[in-house]
């Protein structure tokens, strides 16, 4: 049974990042329609290119590994859900803060929207905050 699953990110090292992208490729997969909902660092370091780059000795380590076991990073994840039909967004206000305008992100997010417009999505859906 498909349904609509959430994502919040505010933060964007490797391991939130791994978990985020690796739960929401498998939900995509599965048919669920699902959404990376961007915040602060997430949403930075997204913009920046360097979402789910490791930040400190242990995740170097698990990065390594990860990549030994063939997985792909956290980025590349990504980019293959919304391959799939994942879309991300992110709260029009939380861009501003961040100190960036909607227009500046299209291509970067699918989608700049209004907190009541994000609220209303996520009824009924499963969330999880990262």
């Amino acid at each position: 049974m498909a349904g609509r699953v959430f994502f919040f990110l505010q933060h964007a090292t490797y391991e939130p990042a791994f978990q985020a992208a690796s739960m929401g490729i498998t939900a995509a997969a599965m048919g669920d329609e699902v959404y990376f909902v961007f915040a602060f660092d997430a949403l930075r370091a997204l913009v920046r290119g360097s979402f789910g780059q490791p930040h400190t000795e242990k995740e170097l380590s698990e990065s390594a590994r990860a990549q030994g076991l063939g997985v792909p990073v956290p980025a590349r994840m990504l980019e293959e859900a919304r391959a799939l039909g994942a879309k991300l967004v992110a709260c029009d206000t939380t861009v501003r803060i961040c100190g960036y305008s909607p227009e500046e992100l299209k291509g970067t997010l699918d989608e700049v929207m209004g907190l009541a417009s994000l609220w209303r999505l996520t009824a009924g859906a499963r969330t999880l905050a990262l």
